[in-house]
């Protein structure tokens, strides 16, 4: 039984007193003190408060993994092949740690011939080119991009579509394409300038970071339909990131968004706890220049922001940090499925092929990764917004990132009421918040 302190979490802002019921993720103004008063009662009388607020129900997400998922989406590993030597690369420069290959027609077709099955009319697919490299394929991936669309079209679905690239083949004909299909590009910068080359080195050792800009604004003069976004890796080396987000905000990128890097296969760059806490105090200074943009009514790209007042706002609670062996899987370059891109051609999340579709590995995969079978996830408070972390990172690590997550996800609460007072028409509906 999950603990009544692990079931609410306060906070405060400048408008007030606050309540997060974990359970749906629903946010709730309370008188001021509530805090104080419930840490002070025992565990029957946190239990009486839970119930005179409503919260006593039927839980929103219960212990049984889902059962019979149908494959949504699948991240085709299209070139296991890379250009680029970055120093922490998770693909083991590009190969997954065996030998360099193109992924070939006959696997791409079999993954969205694979979608397109398991798929009812009227829903949408959604398939991702990733490497290694993609654009070393960039033949396969225009042909299995148009195979999808007929495909789609044939069976009465829409179709997604998304790459990942390191930026430095792309070609001025790319923009176009991209365009016409509504890519979501995402380029992989790891900040500006000497920062970036000496993360990202090509093979001889040169930066990438000037030709990267060369080849990539044409996408974004381009980008309508298409939707162009950067990636950056945040390490030791590169934590300047509100300098890092404004310049790419002035380069016209449609989002920007930094993720930790937590577990590389040879160790390089990995941050440890007091590169987190630094990493939170750089990313709560970039959520105060969100706030400040969408108070004066401009959009401001920071995705990261952006994405945790969506999922508070709706009331996001997820048993899962991502749909990783459930609805979505990797695809390696000859036809394995895999759990997500990141764990290709690694037998811990192996799961059958394309041809097939998922074996029984799956089962015991959701039953294990679940949020309530994970310690200490089962009794933190921010175990449904988090979902209890990168399955990867955590199998690979373990959990060096728990303080930063619940830190960035107690400022994103404290926002997302700030917003709320200010800019409700932020979020487009009534907001979430209510009264105790």
């Amino acid at each position: 039984m999950i603990p009544s302190a692990a079931q609410v979490h306060f906070f405060n802002t400048e408008h007030g007193d606050h309540m997060l019921a974990v359970d749906g993720s629903r946010v709730f103004d309370v008188p001021e003190g509530t805090a104080g008063r419930f840490a002070a009662m025992n565990t029957a009388g946190q239990s009486a408060f839970l119930r005179s607020m409503g919260l006593d129900g039927t839980p929103f997400i219960d212990d049984v993994p889902p059962q019979d998922m149908r494959v949504r989406s699948l991240s085709l590993a299209v070139a296991q092949k890379c250009n680029l030597a970055c120093t922490y690369c998770y693909a083991a420069g590009g190969e997954f740690g065996g030998p360099a290959r193109n992924m070939e027609w006959e696997v791409a077709k079999a993954s969205v011939d694979r979608l397109v099955a398991e798929a009812e009319p009227g829903v949408r697919i959604n398939l991702a080119y990733l490497g290694g490299e993609p654009l070393i394929n960039r033949d396969l991936v225009h042909r299995t991009t148009d195979y999808a669309v007929k495909q789609a079209q044939a069976n009465g679905l829409s179709v997604g579509f998304s790459i990942t690239t390191n930026g430095t083949l792309l070609r001025h004909e790319d923009a176009a394409f991209f365009e016409a299909h509504g890519f979501a590009v995402t380029i992989s910068l790891d900040g500006v300038g000497k920062v970036h080359d000496k993360l990202r080195p090509n093979r001889g050792g040169r930066g990438s970071f000037d030709i990267i800009l060369k080849r990539v604004e044409p996408l974004l003069a381009a980008q309508h339909r298409m939707q162009v976004g950067a990636r950056v890796t945040v390490t030791p080396q590169n934590m300047n990131l509100p300098e890092t987000l404004e310049q790419f905000v002035g380069m016209g990128f449609h989002s920007i968004g930094f993720s930790p890097m937590l577990a590389s296969p040879n160790g390089q760059h990995e941050l440890d706890r007091n590169d987190l806490d630094e990493m939170l105090t750089q990313m709560i200074h970039c959520g105060e220049v969100f706030e400040a943009a969408v108070i004066q009514g401009r959009r401001y790209p920071f995705s990261n922001m952006a994405a945790a007042m969506q999922e508070i706002h709706r009331g996001t609670h997820r048993p899962y940090a991502c749909g990783a062996g459930g609805g979505y899987f990797g695809v390696s370059a000859d036809g394995g499925l895999f759990a997500c891109h990141r764990f290709v051609e690694d037998e811990v999340g192996a799961m059958g092929d394309v041809y097939d579709g998922p074996d029984l590995r799956r089962e015991n995969w959701l039953a294990d990764r679940h949020v309530h079978t994970q310690s200490p996830c089962n009794t933190c408070w921010a175990r449904y917004l988090c979902g209890g972390g990168c399955h990867h990172e955590v199998i690979h690590r373990g959990r060096p990132a728990c303080d930063y997550i619940r830190g960035w996800l107690h400022y994103c609460l404290q926002a997302y009421v700030r917003l709320s007072e200010v800019r409700p028409d932020y979020f487009g509906v009534p907001t979430q918040a209510a009264s105790a």
